[in-house]
């Protein structure tokens, strides 16, 4: 399996749990309206919860954004310039884009390793939250970002014909071969 390949299934695969994670938030923030207010009883814990689940589900779906290309970019400048030089600044970008996940990752590191480590945890009171897994979740996203920014920048300059598919079409499954 090509790292294309690899990359393009575990970014949909983490898109579908953070997708699934949102899903699951949604009825445990309306079972805490609906308990605070028609039981007096809110679910304890719900807004440390919410809080940590929050950056959890944006870095399991960044690496999808990037590869689908559904990242913010303003090109108003850019798409009036030649083919080649739209190419060339646009992986430039993703070079970019890959060395600015690459600083999150390593000034990251320690603190996701302490907070593991130590047994690091988010709010007072009645529920407490560890932290490590949205550290490590935040160090696991970025990693696959910048993988996903330095895929885009290989086939934008040395596969321009892969541009319009995520997975090569030779490479999906149940496809003809050639």
């Amino acid at each position: 399996m090509s790292l294309i390949t690899f990359s393009d299934r575990l970014s949909k695969f983490l898109m579908i749990v953070a997708a699934a994670w949102a899903f699951g938030l949604s009825f445990l923030v309306l079972g805490n309206i609906i308990g605070r207010f028609a039981f007096d009883a809110p679910i304890y814990g719900t807004a440390e919860m919410v809080a940590a689940s929050i950056v959890i589900i944006v870095f399991l779906q960044v690496g999808y954004a990037i590869r689908s290309r559904s990242m913010l970019r303003a090109d108003f400048l850019v798409v009036h310039l030649p083919e080649i030089v739209q190419r060339t600044l646009l992986a430039i970008g993703y070079l970019l884009g890959a060395a600015f996940f690459l600083m999150i990752i390593t000034g990251g590191w320690e603190e996701s390793i302490l907070s593991f480590v130590e047994g690091e945890f988010e709010g007072e009171g009645a529920l407490r939250v560890p932290s490590w897994p949205a550290r490590w979740t935040v160090l696991v996203g970025s990693a696959l970002a910048m993988i996903n920014y330095l895929v885009m920048a290989y086939i934008d300059v040395f596969k321009p014909e892969l541009l319009d598919s995520e997975v090569p079409p030779a490479t999906q499954p149940g496809a003809p071969g050639p």
